[in-house]
């Protein structure tokens, strides 16, 4: 049957029509994320018939889904439709944003600089908005069967209920590079180790040691301790051992099995995801209920970290479990911690499973972190204060109304990334070298979330972790070939959040309004392809610069 369906399809998109319903559209965009929405609305702003195709049911990716204090870095270097957006996002709170300084951190809500703490719902519906008004033509559930292609073009794409979609350009939005890989671009999964482009934080990455915190301050309502190591990332030495000091009675649940390798080699793997949880301690909060197979016994790892911090001395609160931001009407944004919302090694499988493999690894994660929140509620080893913290907090009646309060999105940090004529790396988010012809500015950390939690030298070691800031270096340019496959793999394709970047260098630019910024730039230049019938790789960079700059995109550093 499967045969059948594909040579069906072949068909349909080959020209042979089998009475399938048929879009046509000078953009499609697939993907309806954050840059999805922003990539679709600048192209039929600049008056093309635009086709905007979701897998899911919803708008707007995780800036949508739970990650509702974005993380910016310097607001100054967002521009265009991005910061329009941020801009309405923020008037529905009353907040007016400061684009013209730098982010000064308030432990969340409304913060000098640009940084906004915001309901998911109202993100979401500004999306909405933005494309209707824009006249965008939304399909949703629509998600990616095959692809067809006339030499190194896009003809047409198909969905797994049959419906086919042509286009002049296409724009792949998703987070996996879905469209990217299914069109033969090449595209990665490989964390390349330092040796391939002279890096430093890629490949096997160990911090040099454990930090443990030696001075006792008070955290800040951010979750950081003055002068100190955040609560919310503690690290400490842990026996992996179901039988501590054992290893023949096997590992504990949470510790992955595999060679701790070399720092610095090349290896498998991408960064652990985890749902950016929306919470709120209004009096009709909903229960967060624990998995149905829920067993204390799988957060065994849990209970020897905290009977560790305890030992150190640590007076625990909940922000050892959980960096939480204030959001407006009584809500909190979650996120994740040495031990929250990640669940390394869960996460790599994604990006090349199919739908339904994917529905289980989304599934998957939702009961560990339901387990995860039971349990630090309820068992007696948690300390009291956290047990009460916790307990006060349920999931808003009023937003993921269709999930029970659950985010809809999984945060899909990373995952494939094309490998194109230009690949981002260190050198350019460090600012050693400077990426050509820019079309937006990266300004974050490297900040890579642990790929693996294994064991090393006898303790449970959080393999690739990174956290690096920026050190007063400023924002860099992501260059306009990280967006385009290679000339003779496609010419009619850009990929705007799976784009062509090292690892680490990922770790950097993966931050939203960024692929928002990206998106725009991509929808441009696909509108001057379209005009001049060029391929994506030869479209005018000085025409493409003056509009992105007409537009208000950031596209050099201007600050001190």
């Amino acid at each position: 049957m499967r045969i059948i369906r594909n040579f069906m399809l072949a068909l349909v998109l080959a020209g042979g029509g089998v009475g399938a319903a048929e879009l046509t559209a000078d953009v499609c965009v697939y993907g309806g994320t954050s840059g999805g929405v922003i990539a679709a609305v600048q192209a039929a702003r600049m008056g093309k018939q635009v086709v905007l195709l979701e897998a899911g049911r919803h708008l707007g990716g995780m800036t949508a889904g739970g990650l509702s204090a974005v993380d910016i870095g310097d607001p100054r270097s967002v521009g265009g439709l991005a910061r329009e957006y941020f801009t309405r996002l923020a008037a529905t709170a009353g907040t007016k944003l400061a684009w013209d300084k730098p982010f000064v951190s308030k432990g969340g809500g409304p913060a000098t600089g640009g940084a906004f703490a915001i309901e998911p719902h109202s993100a979401e519906q500004l999306f909405d908005a933005m494309a209707r008004d824009a006249g965008v033509a939304v399909h949703f559930n629509a998600r990616l069967a095959s692809v067809q292609k006339q030499g190194a073009r896009i003809v047409g794409l198909a969905t797994d209920a049959g419906q086919i979609v042509r286009a002049g350009m296409f724009i792949d939005a998703t987070y996996e590079g879905d469209l990217m890989a299914k069109a033969g671009v090449s595209c990665t999964l490989l964390r390349e180790g330092n040796a391939k482009y002279g890096e430093t934080y890629n490949g096997i990455h160990y911090t040099e040691k454990y930090r443990p915190r030696t001075n006792h301050q008070k955290p800040g309502p951010s979750g950081r301790v003055p002068g100190g190591q955040g609560v919310w990332d503690r690290d400490l030495p842990l026996d992996p051992y179901v039988v501590p000091g054992d290893p023949k009675s096997g590992l504990l649940p949470l510790v992955q099995a595999g060679e701790p390798d070399q720092q610095g080699e090349p290896a498998p793997g991408v960064q652990a995801y985890c749902y950016r949880l929306c919470l709120t301690t209004n009096a009709d909060r909903l229960a967060i209920a624990p998995p149905p197979d829920y067993d204390a016994k799988r957060y065994e790892l849990v209970a020897r970290f905290i009977a560790g911090c305890l030992a150190l001395g640590d007076d625990m609160d909940l922000r050892w479990f959980s960096k939480y931001d204030p959001l407006p009407r009584g809500k909190w944004d979650f996120n994740t911690a040495t031990f929250g919302g990640n669940l390394p090694g869960a996460s790599w499988e994604w990006p090349e499973a199919g739908w339904a493999r994917r529905a289980e690894i989304a599934k998957a994660h939702e009961h560990y972190h339901r387990g995860l929140l039971y349990f630090l509620v309820t068992d007696p080893r948690v300390p009291a204060k956290v047990r009460e913290q916790l307990g006060r907090f349920g999931l808003p009646r009023d937003e993921f109304t269709d999930n029970g309060g659950w985010p809809h999105q999984l945060y899909i940090r990373e995952a494939r990334r094309m490998v194109s004529d230009l690949v981002m790396t260190e050198h350019h988010t460090f600012c050693r070298q400077v990426a050509p012809q820019s079309i937006g500015l990266g300004s974050y950390g490297t900040d890579t979330h642990e790929i693996r939690r294994i064991v090393k030298d006898g303790v449970v070691a959080r393999e690739g972790k990174t956290a690096v800031g920026r050190d007063g270096t400023p924002p860099y340019p992501v260059g306009y070939g990280a967006i385009v496959p290679k000339a003779g793999e496609c010419e009619n394709l850009f990929v705007t959040f799976a784009l062509s970047a090292s690892h680490t260098a990922f770790s950097s630019i993966r931050m939203e309004p960024v692929f928002m910024v990206l998106s725009q730039s991509a929808a441009t230049a696909a509108c001057f392809a379209l005009d001049a019938q060029a391929p994506v790789q030869r479209v005018d960079y000085p025409k493409l610069r003056a509009r992105l700059l007409q537009d208000g995109q950031i596209l050099a550093w201007r600050g001190k």
